[in-house]
């Protein structure tokens, strides 16, 4: 048959003028026989002349049709691969092109404009990218790719600094692929964004020593380039580089000689095949249909028809172009909506999924789905029956029925079965075939491939596997036997059949190995039928397990196998199976010498080995023929009789073959027969995976399995349980003495350098070397198989000592029986039994070693480096990385340890460090955390595998251990429907666990319950069975969690599982069941509440439950006896709805994201550790959630301040433009309305949408509350600030008129003077004269009627006014301290005399000088005396009223009546006279530079000599014009703009100062977010200047340090973008502000003009448009003559020019400077902003003065701050020394310590204390910031000469405090404040 042409598309060159759309050719012409290709143009597409470019060339060549003829010299090749993420497609990649490759066009080659310097070869690319990382079987399409192209160079494209897993397997693919010669033609070409990136390649390869690995394999070949690959230079110099190439290689291009060498090496050579069964669904799809050969024989008819019924049977179940690669096991395993659902009955397209669901449930009824029969026809056919019974003639309708009236077959339940085997990649066939075995299903042993007949022995699939059996020993006793299938080593007895049988051989079998399940499938179970299609050929095997019992059928474990089909059509099947069997049984018709099979039963029967023949056309019963051959007729006989005589035959024959020493059948030697593929030697990764595994397996060869963790895995032993159970102790003393907690901490640091220092050995060495530099796959692979060897290697001795465990438990329980009969002697035996048992137990715990130790050890190895900081020696990598790795594994499905199960202790740092790998690699996702608990072998493990298709350990005698946490992914379907992206499960160790080495308590238990149901959005309760105590036990301990969980406001819900239950259909007993368990809930949580003192009833007041949707009883798990029971269907169903419920529960959740999850198991355990475990949680997502808050409501608050001040703006313009005689709150309330509307809709969108909504909504009152709190605050200051001008405007009237009395005077005799001298106008010398001497007249006139001005002397007024008193000294002012910077206030105070302090107390701590704790009160007492005096300050407004001597009178007087009423409170003590002094002196030097910088503005504006001198540039202008002649319009027009200068200044200036205070609030990072964020920057700004002073006023006056930090911070944000923000600012508002005046000026020239108005008129109108805007009104003019102004055009466009005039000089004069010059101090952004940000929490901490950092004024709840200071820092000393304090308040409230408030209290009941004390949260925890200890050690020696003592212990303190440099001292403050 001659070849077939191929249709090839072959595209235009790029930039080809000549070339269009339609200039696209089709070459027809057979790969092998195309030399050159013919293009061929349409007639309207040619060209004239001829040309050449990139190896076309255009010859005129007129053929018959008419048309050009277009000839192609074969280019050389290039092939592009790699990742996709790598290139940008666009129409101007000149290699690539905008289109990106897939299956359709892979094999278009694309010529480039390009072609190599030296030889001049063009080239033409083909793209791979991407295509590897499909999974697409690429066989075909990489043949047709070296045998029709000369490939110079395949070029690997990578994302330069993004080296990815996928990257790495991009290259094992093409090696794979093309063999290891093709790596010479390598080159890797690395691709960047931003020319940046182009000179990090050198910084990448010193860092990442597997990219280094990655380029030395390709021969240190590598180029850059932008992944646009636009760039013609970059690409000349690539063809350089790859020409360069060429010529090393010798101009040798890749052969399909070194691509066969790599076939053959791969074993695919004489078994080509399309071995992608969607491959070849994908060339039916395109018409290419051609025969796959197999040993180059081409398949008959026959076979050619049962193909194509196998290619349909695929394409029916959407396995042909739905999954464009293999069913990959990830997919099937995350969350989808088809999961949630159970189906009986589904369409063909869903049965692959549905079949899998129910499969990984464990249900066995996988095999018996149903299909829907979507065709109509029938249907139809019904609406249309004939109905007349008087024709009804049966004979002649059903003869008319046509065959295909029952529609389409149904599909074969094992053709789904096996489809999904052909179709599943290696991890989810493994999957499914353990799956299977635990279904009690027989699982293929032998699969011949659907298309090649090529047969496969699926070895890995077995690995996992175990099997348990019971049997007698030589001593007569039961033994218990757990082993792998794959090791074992059992007798075989193989069925098989010759020739058609009328009896089923599968279902002979069941009877015979399990008569009550079919575990093979069989031609009457449901669902079969003869169209059959894949198991013709399959061999399948299952085991016969005995129970030990007298009813076993056989008394050892067998292996059954079953080759369906004619096994005369399967020899090779046939083969191995007679030769591996100890029995083999054929089934056949009849025996006849002339039958085609006839040789081989001769064979069979001359053989030694036992033949039992079964004949289904004879009738009689079982009969040796001779020794080892049996007879057995099966027509018309009982089932039951024929298997007890097979039953019967099968032992003797076994007892025969025993004693002449018959092979046993081990199913690893299936592998030894040829001409078959064994999957693990032919899946290169699983053979790489497997070796590295092994060669760490021949490192534990030969050691005692007690010893192996010990010395494999050091750093999980010793030292690091001495380690927990220190930090155990350190949380849980009561912390009397320092010394003591530093030693348990020098104790646990020695603890962990003992873990350092052990020594890493080569088995982890190895383990981290392999899985650092293993592809996904391969570590995949190397992970699976150390997990089965290590199985394998332990299970044999875990099995004894679990045996040795349980015989000696057994005595102990008898003796404890018999105690009381012989007691003394039954105590010593007793006592020795239980040290054994002790022993025992230690020994198992020992030997239990698997993949959680290594990764527990993973995690001590990271732990103990990350302690020291440094890399152990020997590690294989840098110990930063190993995170990643377990990252990885997580994502890959392995679960990780969370709770260290032998430890008792959760590795904080490790689990930390993953999860934020973890964030790194999947992003912040959110995850739905579901935990389990249960008494121990419950089945919590067995619920969760069935559940989500896990595979925690349920097998090899072990329980789960601690705790352990699996990722599940949630499907991009159910996203939608779900608002998290993973569900993490959490798989916890029993509850009531056997004491295996005597640590289990209830205390543990509830610490473990406690964990778990913190972290779980939802808990599942597992309960086992109806015992009353136990179900007593497990409740009290749950109900005493979930109300912990109430108490820190955490809100997890739950479920109950009630396993085991008989007759779970009864639906009564059912309700008798929930009865009794809400009764013992809510008498659980009676009892619950008395230890946690709390107020519950009934478990309902502890968490919301609902009795009758949240209990699920489950039917018993084995249907039958194990171990050949399978798993009831009903435990499944059950399964099923239990997923349902939890879908139900999960959708109402947000989940946790996976920052927020970290915090929180960092919280749980911190508090945990503490035992108080209320008083001890943080609950960080709630603090940050809350942090979030207080930044959304400065943003609110923010918003409604600016909208007020633009309103107080122009109110405040129209008062002094006197449009306005009142303002009132319902006013200000009506302009604020709309901004208030928006707050409040940004509020409830906040409230509602935010991810955190539901820990959100505990606040919204309050703040809905504080937000109209502010409104009326701000309403009221706004009103009062209002009024008061209005007040201030009617007393500076009379200033204010009779500066314009006396500016109006000057402009009209300036025109008298002007008239004068209009005849000398062009003498600019004599008018300067002339006005200068004029000037100087006038002002010496007003100044002398003017009263001056005085400077004045806040100081010597403050001084005069204390002289009154009597009671002050004279030299009091000299003497006289600064209060706000005094280190103590104790020569303030004396003792009343009835406050009674005596005595001695330990421990105790107190305040400075030994005896009072009232530093913090009168520290407040000064600062809110100080706040105050400010205020009043700004409210004289001494800017623009002046100053009056009774201002100082009144705020001494304030400050002597807030001292007064302070003495008079209930207190120990009382001021001296000093403290008043000193007080009021110290604020008067405070205000000092205020009030005087306020009066020189008001002595600028209203001193004649200052204002006139300012003018008169002004006036001289005006008067000019005046003398030139100029018209009264024009000069009025100069008056105008002159008058306007001033507000328009003032007006720009306020503008853009609200404008610029917006812009910081919104971008300068140190005041756009709540106070601790504001703390965390003031605190860093203070390290980086390292200035003790200003550390001292940040203590001692927190709120003056803030108001200065805002200062400093808003000017340098000025200074930094003065040219690019602030500057624009000023100009848009002078522009604006400019378009306003000129609007005003139309508008008022157009209504004069067309009322026929005067200047008055005009005036008047102009001036009340701008009252809004400026303060400028009529009044202004009252004096100035305007007579002649008639021409009002001529006035605006004066006015215009003069206007540009002055915004120029406005602009010109606009600086840094001159911003806080020309605002008033209240409208300075600085000052806005400190209003602004300092309306929040000033309550200082009692112990430490560290300020609550609540961004809420009067917030609700308690005060806080993310973290506290040393107390000592306070001054505070511990009693009866000198001695500063140096604990932390967190630390401090752990402990009994004691302080003194009026009496003595623990600290650790510091709320007892009451008043602020009681409104105190501090966590007792061991956060202490290195900021302070950094602090402390820098500046030691200040602070004792500061406080003039020095610091406790400083010794024993100072070695571990001065280790912190100031860079970690900043840097913890990030730590601390997110």
């Amino acid at each position: 048959m001659p070849q077939q042409p191929q249709i090839q598309i072959l595209p235009s060159p790029p930039l080809l003028p000549s070339y269009s759309a339609a200039a696209t050719a089709l070459v027809l012409a057979p790969p092998d026989e195309r030399q050159a290709q013919i293009f061929e143009l349409p007639k309207e597409e040619q060209t004239p002349t001829q040309w050449c470019n990139g190896g076309y060339t255009q010859y005129i060549d007129e053929s018959e049709n008419g048309s050009s003829l277009f000839i192609l010299d074969h280019p050389l090749t290039i092939v592009f691969f790699g990742n996709s993420a790598a290139v940008q497609f666009q129409h101007d990649n000149y290699l690539l092109g905008e289109i990106q490759p897939n299956i359709e066009n892979v094999a278009i080659s694309r010529t480039v404009l390009l072609q190599m310097k030296k030889s001049g070869h063009h080239v033409s690319v083909i793209s791979l990218i991407g295509l590897h990382e499909t999974a697409l079987n690429l066989d075909s399409l990489t043949d047709q790719l070296v045998n029709e192209n000369e490939i110079i160079a395949f070029i690997f494209v990578v994302r330069l600094g993004q080296l990815t897993d996928a990257d790495k397997m991009g290259l094992e693919w093409l090696q794979r692929v093309f063999g290891d010669r093709v790596l010479q033609f390598v080159m890797i070409l690395f691709t960047y964004e931003s020319e940046e990136e182009s000179d990090s390649i050198i910084d990448d390869l010193k860092k990442n020593s597997a990219l280094e690995r990655l380029i030395k394999k390709c021969g240190g070949r590598y180029h850059t380039c932008s992944k646009n690959m636009n760039n013609q230079s970059e690409m000349r110099d690539l063809m350089n580089r790859i020409e360069q190439l060429f010529t090393d290689n010798k101009q040798q291009c890749y052969t399909s000689e070194m691509y066969n060498t790599a076939l053959r090496e791969r074993g695919d050579l004489q078994n080509r095949t399309c071995q992608s069964v969607l491959l070849i669904m994908l060339y039916i799809s395109q018409g290419n249909v051609e025969k796959c050969s197999f040993d180059g024989a081409r398949l008959d008819k026959n076979r050619k028809g049962r193909r194509k019924e196998i290619e349909h049977l695929f394409h029916r179940l959407h396995l042909d172009n739905q999954h464009v690669s293999k069913l990959r096991a990830a997919d099937v395993l995350q969350l989808t909506t088809h999961s949630l659902q159970s189906y009986e009955s589904c369409s063909d397209e869903d049965l692959i999924q549905t079949f899998l669901q129910k499969i990984l449930m464990m249900n066995y009824r996988a095999r018996h789905i149903k299909t829907i029969d979507t065709q109509p026809d029938g249907q139809q056919r019904n609406n249309d029956l004939i109905e007349d019974e008087e024709d009804a003639d049966i004979f002649r309708e059903i003869s008319l029925i046509p065959e295909e009236t029952n529609g389409s077959d149904a599909i074969h339940p094992m053709d789904v079965q096996m489809a999904v085997f052909h179709s599943a990649d290696s991890f989810l066939k493994q999957l499914m075939v353990t799956k299977l075995s635990q279904c009690q299903y027989a699982l293929p042993l032998l699969v011949p491939d659907p298309f090649t007949q090529e047969i496969e022995f699926p070895l890995w699939t077995f690995r996992q596997i175990n099997k348990s059996w019971k049997m007698t020993d030589t001593n007569n006793e039961i033994i218990s036997i757990i082993q792998p299938v794959w090791k074992a080593e059992t007798p075989m007895v193989s069925f098989f059949r010759f020739d058609p049988l009328s009896s089923s051989k599968s279902q002979l079998m069941n009877n015979l190995v399990n008569e009550r399940h079919n575990m093979f499938f069989h031609r009457d179970c449901k669902g079969s039928s003869s169209t059959g299609l894949l198991m013709d050929g399959v061999v399948d095997i299952a085991w016969y397990c005995p129970s030990g019992k007298n009813t076993d059928k056989f008394s050892q474990c067998i292996a059954f196998c079953n080759l369906h089909g004619d096994a005369g059509h399967h020899e090779k099947q046939l083969q191995i199976l007679t030769e591996m069997a100890s029995v083999n049984v054929v089934v056949l018709p009849r025996l006849d010498q002339n039958d085609k099979n006839a040789k081989k039963i001769q064979s069979l029967y001359k053989d030694k080995k036992p033949l039992i023949c079964l004949f289904t056309g004879d009738k009689s019963k079982v009969s040796e023929i001779r020794k080892g051959k049996y007879k057995i007729g099966l027509k018309k006989r009982n089932q039951s009789d024929v298997s007890e005589e097979l039953i019967k035959a099968i032992n003797k024959c076994l007892s025969l073959s025993s004693s002449e020493s018959s092979s046993v059948f081990r199913l690893e030697d299936v592998s030894k027969y040829s001409g078959i593929r064994v999957d693990e030697d032919h899946d290169n990764y699983c053979s790489r995976g497997k070796k590295a595994a092994q060669q760490m397996m021949d490192l534990l060869e030969k050691k005692d399995l007690t010893e192996i963790k010990e010395s494999f895995l050091p750093c999980q032993g010793k030292p690091w349980h001495q380690w927990c159970e220190k930090n155990k102790e350190l949380h849980r003393s009561q912390g009397n003495e320092i010394d003591i907690e530093i030693k348990q901490k020098q104790d646990m640091k020695k603890f962990r350098e003992q873990q350092y220092k052990n020594d890493i050995g080569d088995f982890m060495k190895l383990f981290i070397a392999e899985i650092n530099s293993q592809s996904p796959n391969e570590k995949t692979f190397f992970l699976k198989w150390l997990t089965i060897l290590l199985d394998e290697y332990t299970s044999a001795d875990l099995s004894a000592l679990h045996h040795k465990y349980d015989e000696k438990w057994s005595n102990v329980l008898k003796l404890k029986e018999n105690n009381d009969r012989f007691e003394q002697q039954m105590a010593t035996n007793l006592t020795n039994e239980q040290m054994e048992l002790e022993r025992i137990s230690k020994a198992l715990q020992a030997a239990t070693f698997g993949l959680e130790h290594i990764l527990r050890e993973i995690g001590q190895i990271y732990e103990s480096c990350k302690s020291e900081n440094k890399n152990k020696e020997g590690m294989p990598c840098d110990f930063s990385s190993l995170p990643s790795l377990a990252a990885e594994m997580m994502i890959s499905g392995f679960p990780l340890e969370l709770m260290d199960g032998d430890a008792a202790h959760v590795p904080v740092v490790w689990v930390t460090a993953v999860l934020h790998e973890l964030i790194q690699k999947l992003g912040d996702k959110r995850v739905f955390v579901l935990s389990v608990l249960g008494i121990q072998s419950s089945g919590k493990s067995t619920m969760l595998n069935a559940m989500f298709g896990l595979q925690f350990a349920v097998s090899a005698g072990r329980c789960t251990r601690g705790a352990f946490m699996q990722l599940v992914r949630v499907s991009d379907e159910m996203k939608g429907q779900l608002k998290f992206d993973y569900i993490l499960v959490v798989d916890t160790e029993g509850l009531r666990a056997l004491e295996l080495t005597g640590r289990s308590t209830r205390h543990q238990d509830n610490e473990m319950a406690t964990f778990v149901v913190g972290l779980g959005n939802l808990t599942l309760i597992n309960i086992f069975g109806e015992n009353p105590s136990e179900l007593q036990d497990i409740l009290q301990i749950v109900v005493q969690a979930f109300m912990r969980m109430k108490k820190v406001n955490l809100s997890p819900s739950c479920m109950f599982v009630h396993q085991n239950v008989s007759e779970v259909t009864a639906g009564e007993k059912n309700m008798e069941g929930r009865r009794r368990l809400q009764q013992t809930l809510d008498k659980m949580t009676k009892l619950a509440a008395k230890d946690e003192v709390f107020d519950a009833e009934c478990f309902n007041d502890v968490i919301t439950f609902d009795i009758q949707k949240d209990v699920k009883y489950f039917a018993q798990l084995w249907e039958g006896s194990p171990p050949m029971a399978p798993p009831n269907p009903s435990y499944c169903e059950n399964i099923q709805e239990l997923k349902t419920t939890f879908f139900s529960h999960a959708s109402k959740s947000d989940g946790l994201e996976l920052t927020h999850l970290s915090g929180r198991i960092s919280d749980l355990w911190e508090a945990l550790l503490n035992e108080r475990f209320v008083f001890s949680f943080r609950n960080s997502l709630e603090i940050a959630t809350y942090r979030k808050l207080e930044t959304e409501y400065s943003k609110w608050s923010w918003s409604l301040r600016r909208t007020m001040l633009d309103i107080e703006n122009k109110l405040y313009n129209n008062i002094e433009n006197e449009r306005m005689d009142e303002v009132s709150e319902s006013h200000l309330k009506e302009k604020l309305k709309l901004k208030s509307e928006e707050v409040e809709k940004s509020m409830s969108d906040f409230f509602e949408r935010d991810k955190d909504k539901d820990i959100l909504i505990q606040w919204k009152a309050s703040f809905n509350i504080k937000i109209n709190e502010l409104q009326e605050n701000i309403v009221r200051e706004t009103r009062r600030k209002l009024n008061e001008i209005l007040q201030q405007r009617d007393m500076k009237k009379k200033i204010d008129a009779q500066r314009t009395r006396h500016e109006n005077t000057l402009l009209e005799k300036s025109k008298e003077l002007a008239i004068k001298l209009k005849d000398k106008a062009n003498d600019e010398t004599i008018l300067k004269k002339e006005f200068g001497k004029f000037w100087k007249e006038c002002v010496n006139k007003i100044t002398t009627e003017t009263p001056p001005i005085k400077d004045i002397d806040v100081l010597k007024d403050m001084k005069q006014f204390l002289s009154n008193y009597k009671s002050v000294p004279v030299n009091a002012w000299k003497k006289s301290r600064d209060i706000f910077s005094v280190p103590s206030y104790s020569d303030y105070v004396q003792l009343k005399k009835s406050c009674g302090i005596t005595g001695y107390v330990k421990n105790a701590f107190r305040s400075a000088k030994q005896k009072f704790e009232f530093k913090t009160q009168i520290r407040t007492l000064v600062n809110d005396i100080a706040q105050h005096v400010d205020n009043m300050i700004m409210s004289y407004n001494i800017a623009k009223m002046g100053y009056n001597k009774s201002c100082i009178q009144e705020l001494a007087d304030y400050v002597k009546g807030r001292v007064e009423d302070y003495g008079q409170g209930s207190r120990d003590y009382v001021f001296t006279k000093e403290f008043y002094m000193d007080l009021v002196i110290s604020i008067c030097k405070r205000e000092n530079k205020v009030i005087t910088d306020q009066y020189t503005m008001f002595r600028e504006a209203n001193d004649p000599v200052f204002y006139f001198e300012k003018k008169s540039k002004e006036y001289y202008s005006i008067f000019q014009k005046y003398c030139q002649g100029a018209t009264s319009a024009a000069i009025f027009g100069e008056i105008i703009c002159q008058k306007l200068k001033e507000p328009i200044q003032k007006s720009v200036y306020k503008d853009t100062a609200i404008d610029l205070t917006s812009e910081i609030q919104t971008n300068c990072e140190s005041l756009n977010g709540n106070r601790s964020k504001l703390e965390k920057h003031v605190l860093k700004t203070l390290a980086e200047l390292e200035d003790f002073g200003k550390y001292i006023t940040y203590f001692n006056t927190p709120r003056d340090h803030l108001k200065s930090f805002i200062r400093d911070e808003v000017n340098q944000y000025i200074a930094d973008n003065f040219r690019v923000s602030v500057r624009p600012k000023m100009k848009k508002n002078i522009k604006l502000l400019q378009q306003k005046i000129m609007a005003a000026a139309h508008r008022a020239t157009t209504l004069v003009n067309t009322t026929s108005g005067d200047v008055q008129k005009w005036l008047k109108h102009f001036t009340l448009q701008l009252s809004d805007v400026l303060i400028f009104s009529v009044k202004d003019f009252n004096g100035v003559s305007h007579d002649g102004v008639d021409d009002f055009n001529l006035l605006e466009d004066v006015i215009s020019e003069e206007l540009d005039s002055v915004s120029s000089e406005i602009q010109h004069k606009f600086s840094t400077k001159t911003i806080p010059v020309n605002l008033e101090h209240k409208d300075r952004p600085d000052e806005i902003l400190i209003d602004h940000l300092c309306q929040c929490c000033w309550v200082q901490c009692p112990f430490c003065a560290a300020t609550c950092t609540n961004t809420v004024e009067n917030h609700s709840g308690d005060h806080s701050v993310p973290f506290h200071r040393v107390d000592g820092l306070t001054g505070s000393c511990y009693d009866e020394t000198e001695c500063l304090g140096a604990d932390f308040c967190t630390n401090l409230v752990r402990t009994s310590k004691m302080f003194y408030t009026g009496q003595w209290f623990p600290c650790r009941e510091y709320r007892k204390a009451g008043n602020v004390y009681a409104e105190w949260s501090i966590t007792p925890d061991f956060s202490e910031l290195p900021y302070w200890k950094w602090f402390v050690c820098r500046f030691q020696k200040d602070l004792e000469k500061y406080f003039e003592k020095t610091f406790h212990l400083w010794d024993v303190i100072s070695y571990e405090w001065s280790q912190y440099s100031k860079e970690q001292a900043i840097k913890s403050l990030d730590e601390y404040i997110k």
